[in-house]
C-alpha cells in the first residue's frame, strides 16, 4: 500500500502519513503529530529526520519513508546488502566487494542501489540483535567458498600480512526495500536503515563450501572502554603552552602560583588556579581535567 500524496484544506489525524506533493524530499515521508486540518497550500517541508513543519492546524514531523512503507510489506521486500572493505595497510588493498545474498524478491542477479553493484552471492549472516544486557552482539557471516573464491582471497591478504585471515576488514550491512532500488520508478538512495558498521575479528570456519567469520563492534575489536579518556579531577592534562593549553600571554608564574617576570620561570601549576591566573576567573577556561569528577560517588 502506498503512501498518500499531501492535500490541501484536508482533515488529518494524529498518526496520518503523507509524501510531498509537488516538493521533491527524498527519503522522507510526513506523519502527522497534530492533528487538524492542511493549509491552502503545500508546506516548507523539512528536509532532515525528525524535524517538525507547521501546516494549517496540522504538524508533521519528517520521518524516514523506509519506516513508513516497511509496515505494509511483506519481509522478503527488505533487501540486505554487504560491502566488504579491506584496509590496505593490513590486506594489501582498499578493494570494496559488494554481494546480495538474492534471496530477496526473487533477485538472483546483480542489483543496483545508490549507483553501486552489488553481485548476487550466498551469504547467510545472523545474531545482529540487540539486547537489553548491555553486550554488543557478535554477529555471524558465513559466505559461500565457491571454487575457492574466498580462501584465494584468504591466500592473497595472508601474504601481506601472515595469519591475518581478513581480521580488521570493515563490514557494512545495509538495508532497504525493493521499491526504492536503481531503476525503480520509486529509486530513492536515502531511503534506508542506518548503516551498521561491523569489523571481521575472526576467522570461524573455512571448508570447500563455506568461510565464516565472527564480527565484532569497532570498540569490541580494539578492546576500548569509555570512557577512553582517564577521568582525574585536578590535574591538568594539557601540555603548558601547548594547542590544546592555548596560552600564549606575556604574564608568568612559577609552578606555585607565585607571579615572576621570567620566561625561564615560568611553570604551570597545572591547577584550576593556575588557569584562572592566566585566563581570568571569568574567562573560557582551557582546563584539561575533570574538577567535578571527584565529587562523583
Amino acid at each position: 500500500m502506498a503512501v498518500a500524496s499531501w492535500a490541501a484544506s484536508t482533515a488529518y489525524a494524529l498518526g496520518d502519513t503523507r509524501r510531498a506533493a509537488t516538493a521533491q524530499v527524498t527519503g522522507l515521508f510526513f506523519k502527522c503529530v497534530t492533528a487538524g486540518t492542511s493549509g491552502g497550500s503545500e508546506p516548507v517541508w523539512p528536509t532532515d529526520i525528525g524535524v517538525e513543519a507547521t501546516d494549517g492546524s496540522v504538524t508533521w514531523k519528517a520521518i524516514s519513508s523506509v519506516y513508513a512503507d516497511v509496515s505494509v510489506l511483506a519481509p522478503n521486500a527488505i533487501i540486505e546488502l554487504f560491502e566488504l572493505r579491506l584496509d590496505s595497510n593490513l590486506h594489501g588493498s582498499s578493494n570494496i566487494t559488494r554481494w546480495h545474498n538474492g534471496c530477496n524478491e526473487g533477485l538472483t542477479g546483480g542489483i543496483v542501489w545508490d549507483g553501486n553493484t552489488y553481485n548476487s552471492f550466498a551469504i547467510e549472516a545472523d545474531g545482529f540483535e540487540k539486547t537489553s544486557t548491555g553486550s554488543l552482539p557478535r554477529p555471524t557471516l558465513t559466505v559461500a567458498n565457491t571454487d575457492g573464491l574466498i580462501t584465494a582471497l584468504l591466500l592473497d591478504v595472508n601474504a601481506v600480512t601472515p595469519h591475518n585471515d581478513l581480521t580488521g576488514a570493515e563490514v557494512r550491512r545495509i538495508r532497504t526495500l525493493k521499491r526504492y532500488l536503481d531503476g525503480e520508478t520509486t529509486a530513492d538512495p536515502n531511503a534506508q536503515w542506518p548503516v551498521e558498521i561491523w569489523y571481521i575479528d575472526r576467522k570461524d570456519t573455512e571448508n570447500r563450501e563455506v568461510v565464516s567469520f565472527e564480527l565484532a563492534s569497532k570498540f569490541d575489536l580494539v578492546g576500548q572502554f569509555i570512557p577512553k579518556r582517564q577521568l582525574i579531577a585536578n590535574v591538568c592534562q594539557w601540555a603548558y603552552r601547548s594547542s590544546e593549553c592555548s596560552y600564549t600571554g606575556s604574564n608568568y608564574w612559577d609552578a606555585d602560583n607565585n607571579p615572576t617576570g621570567s620566561l625561564a620561570s615560568d611553570r604551570c601549576g597545572k591547577s584550576l588556579k593556575s588557569c584562572k591566573l592566566r585566563f581570568g576567573n571569568n574567562g573560557e577556561l582551557p582546563f584539561g581535567s575533570f574538577p567535578s569528577a571527584g565529587k562523583v560517588r
